[in-house]
């Protein structure tokens, strides 16, 4: 119990010591800039719209998948305890399912989902240096493809869509140029044109979660 209580205490003078340094200096301001590099994880709908608009079955529609995010802020204007940020991302995700057998006498196609963005942002930015919170958004064009492998893209694959982008998430700045990072974003994607005797693609809003790394 003894050598248990010197070592809580030691623990406490190590923890101590950075976090009093620390308070003796103004910390760091955000920025001047960032650059974020996100793994992805897009949840990918089970529309039936969406397969109705591609002729598929409901059934053969990818679901979850993954994907990148990258994406820079520089930050322009500090007032009190806001920082505002302008910059621009980019994001491409994937799903991909496999054939399946849909009945006895029905095997579901294999089919390739994506989705591509790209936009300008604006982000208001809470913290110091060594880290911030933030929200973010912008608007740009998004294209939706859900294509049977084999197959060419039809026209609503190759549709460009308008897409509002908006979430938040926090960078921590373990050294001072390199930080663990995390962002949920939501895609705010525009219906697609109907063709022919098939709906266009519905209007949905796709969640994308992401986690990374961030330099500045």
């Amino acid at each position: 119990m003894r050598v248990l209580s010197h070592l809580c205490v030691s623990l406490l003078i190590v923890c101590a010591a950075p976090a009093s340094a620390a308070a003796q200096d103004p910390p760091p301001r955000i920025g001047p800039f960032v650059v974020d590099l996100h793994g992805t994880v897009p949840m990918f709908p089970d529309d039936p719209q969406l397969a109705e608009s591609r002729a598929l079955n409901l059934r053969e529609l990818p679901g979850a998948g993954l994907g990148v995010h990258a994406g820079a802020h520089v930050y322009v204007l500090r007032w009190r305890a806001l920082t505002i940020g302008l910059g621009g991302s980019l994001t491409l995700a994937r799903s991909h399912s496999a054939a399946t057998q849909l009945s006895a006498v029905e095997t579901g196609r294999a089919v390739t989902e994506r989705f591509t963005h790209v936009a300008p942002e604006l982000s208001f930015n809470f913290g110091t240096g060594h880290g911030w919170s933030y929200i973010s958004g912008g608007i740009g064009p998004g294209v939706w493809s859900v294509v049977p492998d084999g197959q060419p893209p039809a026209p609503g694959d190759e549709e460009r869509l308008q897409t509002i982008n908006y979430g938040g998430g926090a960078r921590w700045f373990a050294k001072p140029h390199l930080a663990f990072s995390f962002d949920v974003r939501f895609y705010a994607i525009n219906p697609g044109t109907p063709r022919g005797a098939l709906p266009g693609s519905p209007r949905h809003t796709l969640l994308i979660l992401g986690a990374g790394i961030s330099v500045k």
